[in-house]
């Protein structure tokens, strides 16, 4: 466990409609899917971070276009003191140098995919993100995305 807050970065990156997204292979939220991103590293620029952990966790080469806001991800220790983490994520809209380029899973990502926006209510997404993306104008809120809330009345 560190005794300090870790700054990480997330890319989000569009294509047609679709997400590009990663599940995790280990680490916090291990078998979820998130937007590909990770720690930053002493002496690296956030934009430098960002396209690294891009092509790293998908083979995917990106820009960053801008900032899109922050979240925390906080965990308290669990009795053995393992799991305990605190994360301030820098996420950032990124543009795709090529429109074609297919995602291939490696460094600590189990899976890489694009996801249709209309498919990512059926997924085990990292909590927080799919209202990340909906409250930072990413995902349109003209699509219908199921919550497994049903509507008062």
């Amino acid at each position: 466990m560190t005794a300090t807050p870790e700054v990480a970065i997330g890319a989000v990156v569009l294509r047609d409609g679709e997400l590009l997204l990663v599940r995790r292979g280990h680490g916090p939220a291990a078998g979820e899917w998130s937007v590909p991103g990770g720690r930053v590293r002493f002496g690296e620029g956030l934009h430098e971070a960002v396209v690294r952990e891009v092509r790293e966790e998908t083979g995917i080469d990106v820009v960053v276009e801008r900032f899109l806001g922050w979240v925390e991800r906080i965990r308290d220790a669990e009795p053995e003191g393992e799991g305990a983490h605190h994360f301030v994520i820098l996420d950032f809209a990124c543009v795709l140098l090529d429109e074609d380029q297919e995602p291939i899973a490696d460094d600590d990502a189990a899976e890489a995919a694009w996801v249709p926006f209309g498919e990512l209510d059926g997924m085990a997404l990292v909590a927080g993100l799919l209202d990340f993306l909906l409250e930072t104008g990413v995902l349109p809120s003209t699509d219908t995305v199921d919550l497994g809330v049903e509507p008062p009345g």
